[in-house]
């Protein structure tokens, strides 16, 4: 196995893998190519379960970075979990790359092949020592190993590794990027992996109780990737209910998916972990859509909370008392009076939209990557409801012609949209980093989202300078100067 600073490979007996994709086909080879091949070496139930669980639509595949990415940063975020890659170099350096440039300061395994050690199934053998050498219950409590795309399309079976090795999880996943349309959906392709595992220990017996949860109250567990302080301000509304956070999913340690398992409620704050949805229907918990943004979208999900638990009347009133009056007094405090249009690829976005709109924003437009669900229908029902247009699996064609229809006096969009903004002289914000590197749930994401918004908005002048100066030249007493 190599990591990040490139080891030595491992070596180990060849054993018979299919090979119907070479090393140097790449995710470059085409999707279709791979796919056939895929399907060829005996991998058609994976990708009858991804396309199952993620499916495609309008178009063939939203463009966004390497969906492998979502699943690398779910494993480098937990503690004493070790993730090893499996895929093309320079795609493993560029997820290395990439872990690193979003704050990961953790090793990235590699186990690397050639053409040969592909056809010859030494690969397979490879990756197997690799976890062998790697599975130290000393430094881990599992071990994560994703398959990119050609290991995936030429059918190396992670599911024969053992599935634990002297108590630490062997998680295997194959996460390609012709099977899984975006990073945020692969978040969710591991996390289901994760709890599907955690679910067969806590069937099997006593498991460890995660660390401090020492309440027992009914609790909530919370499922997306979400800003820090999200989970502290939900906690705040739901204890009048009588009710605490669940660790919430994707999980910082293994421990944690017992406790997220062990909830009474799931909250489906990013509507597209399906699988791991799938695993909590499994032990029999209700999950409830959309989220509490704003004052609208609270007091909707705090009775839908309620009445998955079947609370009495009084308990909702309470909770609603004494969350509503400060909601709506820090909107009316905090107004956005912007023409804007929204698009990303977190599946955090129709939240983001229903708390632009309730604070006085203009939002004709609102794109995701992520796809249509059962639970985004909540969301979806009150944007359209109010003249907002929402894009499943938006692509970028369709996210720059919104933009070149409404004139937004802010574009909050993926980096490509944010360029070409620019390039217009309007301003624009990375949804990844300015919208999800602040609280979005409870009061706090009120006045974050205004701050926001009106921080750039007041930038318009600004950039039709720039764009003035630089579309006709520097005018003639700056050209003298120089």
């Amino acid at each position: 196995m190599q990591d990040i600073d490139i080891q030595p490979g491992a070596g180990g007996n060849a054993t018979a893998v299919p090979a119907t994709a070479t090393a140097d086909a790449g995710c470059h080879g085409g999707r279709e190519t791979l796919v056939a091949a895929a399907r060829a070496a005996g991998r058609s139930d994976t990708l009858d379960r991804l396309l199952t669980d993620y499916p495609r639509g309008p178009h063939d595949q939203p463009q966004s970075m390497c969906p492998a990415f979502g699943s690398l940063r779910v494993g480098l975020r937990m503690r004493r979990v070790a993730t090893i890659l499996c895929g093309s170099a320079c795609c493993v350096y560029g997820l290395s790359f990439t872990s690193r440039f979003y704050g990961a300061r953790r090793s990235v395994g590699y186990v690397p092949f050639n053409s040969e050690s592909l056809v010859r199934g030494q690969l397979f053998e490879d990756i197997r020592e690799a976890v062998f050498e790697t599975a130290k219950p000393a430094d881990y409590d599992a071990v994560v190993v994703i398959n990119l795309c050609v290991p995936t399309a030429s059918g190396v079976p992670l599911e024969l590794l053992p599935k634990q090795i002297d108590g630490v999880r062997i998680i295997g996943i194959d996460v390609p990027g012709f099977g899984v349309p975006t990073h945020a959906e692969a978040k969710d392709v591991l996390s289901g992996a994760m709890l599907r595992a955690a679910r067969a220990e806590i069937a099997a017996g006593p498991v460890q109780r995660p660390r401090g949860q020492a309440s027992d109250q009914p609790t909530v567990t919370l499922v997306g990737e979400m800003f820090p302080a999200d989970p502290v301000a939900v906690s705040r509304l739901l204890a009048p209910l009588g009710l605490a956070v669940a660790p919430p999913v994707p999980a910082r340690e293994w421990r944690d998916l017992y406790g997220a398992l062990d909830c009474d409620v799931v909250a489906a704050i990013h509507p597209f972990y399906v699988a791991s949805f799938r695993e909590f229907a499994a032990a029999g918990r209700p999950i409830v859509a959309s989220g509490p943004v704003g004052a609208a979208a609270t007091e909707a999900w705090l009775g839908s909370i309620a009445a998955a638990l079947g609370l009495p009347g009084s308990s909702l009133d309470a909770a609603l008392d004494a969350s509503l009056p400060a909601l709506r007094a820090a909107l009316v405090a905090n107004p956005i009076k912007a023409r804007l249009t929204l698009s990303g690829y977190e599946g955090s976005e129709l939240l983001v939209a229903r708390l632009l709109i309730e604070a006085g924003a203009d939002l004709p437009y609102v794109g995701t990557a992520c796809p249509r669900t059962d639970w985004t229908e909540a969301d979806r029902i009150w944007l359209e409801a109010r003249g907002v247009h929402v894009q499943f699996r938006a692509s970028l064609e369709q996210d720059l012609e919104a933009m070149r229809i409404v004139k937004p006096d802010l574009a909050i969009g993926t980096t490509p949209v944010v360029q070409k903004a620019k390039e217009q002289g309007i301003p624009a914000i990375y949804y990844t980093n300015m919208v999800s590197g602040r609280p979005l749930l409870g009061l706090p994401g009120i006045a974050a989202m205004a701050q926001i918004v009106l921080a750039q908005t007041r930038g318009r002048e600004r950039f039709e300078r720039m764009v003035s100066f630089f579309g006709t030249g520097a005018p003639a007493s700056i050209a003298k100067a120089g």
